[in-house]
């Protein structure tokens, strides 16, 4: 899963939505250098980003990709979930996609000293841009994907897999769909079992 899917993962608690996105940025074992609730979110981003890439939808959608993608698929295919999730948004929140991503970057400028450099140049980029509402346009997730591709180790043209995922959207669309709902159930029960603890 890619960003968009895990702030919507990670609930309405903005600790929890700040360790949902820091995941993704932050490595290593978590020793409580942040508050616990910081923490939480980040060990369920873990475990939404172990899940995901075991569910039989995701395994699916990879295979369709086709051998050549067999490397980079999943990272190509985590942010077409995030261009479904946008479209598809009113299903899944009641708040718009600008009201929710607007209060999550306000949420996370008072928790300023617990963002890692890297994390807080994502989130100044993300709201300049307004990033996460623009997944909903396809342009915007060819120039991610250029961008990703980029930055990997060895630069790779990420965004020449663009194609297969518009061809194959149908399908992809019954795999998120798949995939998010069984997310979505999970990330709720792990939220509720560590409320519990």
């Amino acid at each position: 899963m890619n960003y968009l899917a895990h702030l919507l993962l990670s609930g309405p608690d903005p600790d929890w939505q700040l360790g949902g996105l820091l995941g993704d940025f932050v490595k290593g074992p978590l020793k409580g250098e942040r508050p616990q609730a910081i923490e939480d979110g980040m060990r369920l981003h873990r475990r939404i980003d172990l899940l995901s890439d075991r569910h039989p939808a995701y395994l699916e959608a990879l295979h369709r990709l086709g051998p050549q993608w067999r490397r980079l698929g999943g990272i190509a295919l985590d942010i077409w979930f995030d261009h479904l999730l946008a479209k598809q948004w009113q299903n899944w929140h009641p708040q718009s996609l600008e009201t929710f991503t607007r209060n999550c970057w306000s949420n996370f400028h008072r928790r300023r000293q617990w963002i890692p450099d890297n994390a807080q140049a994502f989130i100044q980029r993300a709201e300049q841009f307004k990033l996460l509402p623009g997944y909903r346009e396809v342009d915007v997730i060819q120039r991610t994907l250029e961008r990703v591709g980029m930055r990997l180790r060895r630069p790779q043209p990420l965004a020449d897999i663009l194609p297969l995922l518009l061809a194959d959207n149908e399908a992809l669309e019954q795999d998120f769909q798949r995939v998010f709902t069984d997310l979505s159930q999970q990330a709720e029960l792990f939220r509720q079992q560590t409320f519990r603890q």
